[in-house]
């Protein structure tokens, strides 16, 4: 299955001005020392490369919790290192390691990484937030990314680690352009009914209702009359209540129903097959799980975080000894890791008015015509009303 993103790719050098722009330096008087002070520069950026990899090739290390396979972050993870390792094979040596399921052992298995010749460690995700901050400390001669999460920098000296995570809320946004768009289409399983669904894990999770706020303004954005129904799974595992949930909003006449649930989004699939309604995926390309098998036929589109590029964007500057350790970032469409996935399903199944209002909601996005609220440092009130007033 043919598959890509639905994001537009900019120029490295717009996000390193983005990111770095704001540290100026003086001006100089004369040419002569506008040279000297650029050539310094080189120098200390060269030295600091060559400092942290001492001179040899930079070691990376991917602890991933649970095992390669699951078809979303830690099958993006292994591919942004193996794109690290076919690219940059010169400059980093790769090793990756499944962590498993149980989480006495994570701790352990950043210990063992920071004590073998690993220059670089990457891991993440929440289950790896406490561990990052302690063992960090612990090492402050080794370096650090985690993704999808960020460290409390106030803990202590974490100038060592490296944190990212992304802008959910807008490929939710395009998953509700989306959405909204096809529920008015001539779509083969659209109704006359201008219902859409969402169904999310835990409504604790600001990781998860920040896809909820972007889903739902997504679909407004289309067209504000439309309703959408909200459910809670309560769990990230539990695919059974998932299952129930997207089948009572089939039943009350959603026709496509997004999904931000983690390993419980498999009973939502289920249930868009059952029902022969539709569904957009999370994370990665869910539709790739399904290859072959009717299910995939259902899923019209995910809401794609581009953890593997993230990766692979970020040792390229570690390399280049420009990654700003010590630092959060999130990122979005603009780096290129936000975006829906367009693969065959996406092409054929999605009508080319749907396919439309989503590429112009991405451009009006990417040049900062529309901004879409974030549930991150939203207050319980008005995260309820954009909820409540959906539905």
């Amino acid at each position: 299955m043919k598959k890509k993103f639905l994001c537009s790719t900019l120029a490295m050098a717009m996000t390193a001005s983005m990111l770095f722009g704001c540290a100026s330096e003086s001006k100089t008087e004369t040419t002569a020392a506008a040279g000297e002070t650029t050539a310094a520069a080189a120098e200390t950026t060269a030295e600091a490369a060559k400092a942290e990899t001492n001179g040899e090739k930079l070691k990376v290390t991917l602890l991933v919790t649970g095992s390669f396979g699951d078809k979303a972050f830690n099958d993006s993870a292994q591919a942004g290192m193996e794109k690290l390792e076919a690219e940059l094979g010169d400059k980093v040596e790769v090793n990756m390691v499944e962590m498993g399921s149980d989480k006495t052992k994570f701790e352990g298995s950043m210990l063992d990484a920071c004590e073998s010749d690993a220059d670089l460690i990457i891991t993440g995700l929440w289950d790896m937030k406490e561990i990052t901050e302690k063992v960090a400390q612990e090492f402050p001669e080794k370096k650090f990314i985690i993704f999808d999460t960020d460290v409390d920098y106030t803990l202590g000296d974490l100038s060592n680690v490296y944190s990212m995570s992304y802008k959910q809320n807008e490929g939710a946004f395009l998953a509700g352009v989306l959405a909204a768009s096809a529920t008015k289409s001539d779509m083969e399983y659209a109704n006359e009914e201008n219902v859409i669904g969402f169904v999310g894990a835990k409504d604790t999770a600001a990781v998860i209702n920040d896809s909820a706020v972007g889903f739902i303004e997504g679909a407004q954005f289309v067209d504000p009359d439309v309703k959408v129904l909200v459910s809670y799974v309560g769990s990230y595992v539990d695919s059974a209540t998932a299952k129930e949930l997207a089948i009572t909003q089939y039943s009350n006449g959603a026709d496509v129903v997004f999904v931000a649930a983690g390993p419980a989004s498999v009973g939502v699939i289920e249930a868009a097959a059952e029902s022969k309604k539709y569904c957009i995926g999370v994370d990665s390309d869910q539709a790739l799980a399904y290859e072959g098998k009717d299910e995939a036929n259902f899923i019209i589109s995910s809401a794609i975080k581009g953890v593997g590029d993230s990766i692979y964007n970020a040792v390229e500057k570690a390399v280049d000894g420009t990654l700003p350790y010590g630092e959060y970032q999130i990122l979005g469409i603009e780096d290129d890791v936000v975006g829906l996935a367009d693969n065959d399903i996406y092409q054929s199944a999605v009508s080319e008015d749907a396919k439309k209002a989503v590429e112009d909601a991405k451009e009006k996005l990417l040049a900062g015509e529309v901004t879409v609220d974030s549930a991150y440092g939203m207050d319980e009130a008005t995260l309820k009303g954009i909820i409540n007033g959906a539905q």
